[in-house]
Order: structure tokens, then C-alpha cells, then sequence
């Protein structure tokens, strides 16, 4: 019975964990690279990079772009849809 929780208090090994995103070289943001102050809402095609098929705003890790222009972004996204330079929802979401 001893010998049981002695084993039971030893450290138990530690797994190897692995990343889920490869540790390559650091994505800079685009923002920042090409010194782009602010982002134009009503530029909707460059917009558009940063939406997915759905309509819906592509994450940070996907599209590369720091804190401050991904709040910047999504601002200037939120204008375009509501001038309706940009869409709310995918067509095919939205039905005929």
C-alpha cells in the first residue's frame, strides 16, 4: 500500500507538447510596413482581403495585422457595410 502512493506522488513525465502554428519567421503587419496612418473606408476592394467568403471580418493570425490596425479595420469595415460599399452577409447566405 505504501509503495502505491509513493508512486502516485512521484512527478509524472512530461509530454512534449507541439505548436499549433509553426514557429517560422515573425508575419509583420501590413499596416505598419507600408506606414499607412489610416485605413479608408471607402476603399472597399482592398477591404475586401480582410473578409471572408461569408461577409464575416478575418481574424489577426490569418491576415497578419497588429492590435491597433485590426481595431482600425474593423472600424472601417463597419462603415463600408453601413454605406453599403460592403455586405453584411454572402450573397448565397442571403437568398434570392
Amino acid at each position: 500500500m505504501l509503495r502505491e502512493e509513493e508512486e502516485e506522488r512521484r512527478p509524472r513525465e512530461r509530454v512534449v507538447e507541439r505548436r499549433r502554428y509553426p514557429s517560422s519567421r515573425r508575419r509583420s503587419c501590413f499596416f505598419c510596413m507600408e506606414k499607412i496612418k489610416e485605413i479608408d473606408y471607402k476603399d472597399a476592394d482592398f477591404l475586401r482581403r480582410f473578409l471572408t467568403d461569408r461577409g464575416k471580418i478575418k481574424a489577426r493570425r490569418k491576415t497578419a495585422v497588429c492590435a491597433r490596425h485590426q481595431r482600425q479595420l474593423a472600424v472601417a469595415i463597419k462603415r463600408a457595410r453601413h454605406l453599403a460599399l460592403l455586405p453584411f452577409t454572402a450573397e448565397h447566405v442571403r437568398g434570392s
